[in-house]
């Protein structure tokens, strides 16, 4: 059994990016403040990132569940999102997206998206509101922050205002750049968890199997407990380099984690975390090699 706790996904992409606009341009590419990127794989030929694209990769690798989150590269997914998750409610949670100086949802879903580091305010005791009614509204909160310990005191005051709330650091901490350690170290905290989403993207440079990032999860284990991490694939975006099931079968076949951890870190974890009480065995799905 596995947990994608972190996966995107839009049916029109229309977001921005340090004020400039992002927009798709055809064949999985789109053009991200006045450049050309590789969004998504290019047989997205019609650049819509569905539901039913990604739970046809999630049967093929064997993948049970999945948390929507959102990236304001994408724009606002809140309405598409709640159409995916009535389709497929049983295998995804889905997070409303958190903008700066405009309402935010929690009808309906299951957790609010905070993406940190693009925000112009970034104390985070500015936002008070969103961690409150996220509370109250018992969401969880998913959040990327600032690369190092940029945004780790506003969010610890966060954690001490709201111990009960459930919070997701994401990306695993950014864990290539310098301080990522204090990131994963605020998971010491009650609810406090930490994903990778975005780990494959952090170690490209590497490729698979990532040596490096097994052990990152290695050292974050060391300074958390593996009991608070969880893996994240950053679909659709790592998809344009590795196939979905790449992105976490470097997990699988390291040496350098314990059948029990490889548990706890692909599925166990996620599962109590997020709340997943439904989800089902998957069949294999054979393939023509």
């Amino acid at each position: 059994m596995i947990i994608d706790c972190h996966a995107h996904l839009w049916k029109t992409q229309n977001g921005k990016v340090d004020g400039r606009d992002v927009f798709p341009v055809g064949n999985g590419k789109s053009n991200f403040g006045g450049e050309i990127h590789q969004m998504m794989p290019p047989y997205m030929t019609d650049d819509e990132n569905t539901a039913e694209r990604f739970i046809a990769n999630m049967d093929y690798a064997g993948v049970n569940g999945a948390v929507i989150t959102q990236e304001e590269i994408d724009g606002n997914q809140d309405a598409y999102l709640l159409t995916a998750r009535s389709k497929y409610k049983n295998r995804l949670k889905i997070c409303s997206l958190y903008e700066e100086g405009k309402p935010f949802n929690t009808d309906g879903f299951d957790g609010i998206k905070i993406c940190a580091g693009r925000l112009k305010t970034q104390d985070l005791t500015k936002h008070y509101n969103v961690f409150e009614q996220a509370d109250k509204n018992g969401k969880f909160i998913s959040i990327d922050l600032a690369d190092g310990d940029l945004q780790t005191g506003s969010l610890l005051e966060m954690i001490k205002q709201f111990p009960d709330l459930k919070i997701a650091i994401g990306h695993f901490g950014m864990v290539t750049r310098d301080g990522w350690l204090e990131q994963i170290k605020l998971a010491q905290n009650k609810n406090v968890m930490v994903e990778s989403g975005g780990i494959t993207w952090l170690f490209n440079y590497e490729f698979y199997p990532y040596p490096s990032a097994v052990k990152a999860i290695r050292e974050a284990a060391e300074a958390c407990g593996i009991d608070k991490l969880m893996w994240g694939s950053d679909y659709p975006r790592t998809m344009v380099e590795i196939t979905y099931k790449m992105s976490f079968d470097f997990v699988l076949k390291s040496n350098e984690l314990t059948d029990e951890e490889k548990a706890k870190f692909l599925f166990e974890n996620a599962r109590d975390f997020y709340g997943f009480d439904n989800l089902e065995q998957l069949e294999p799905i054979p393939h023509m090699l």
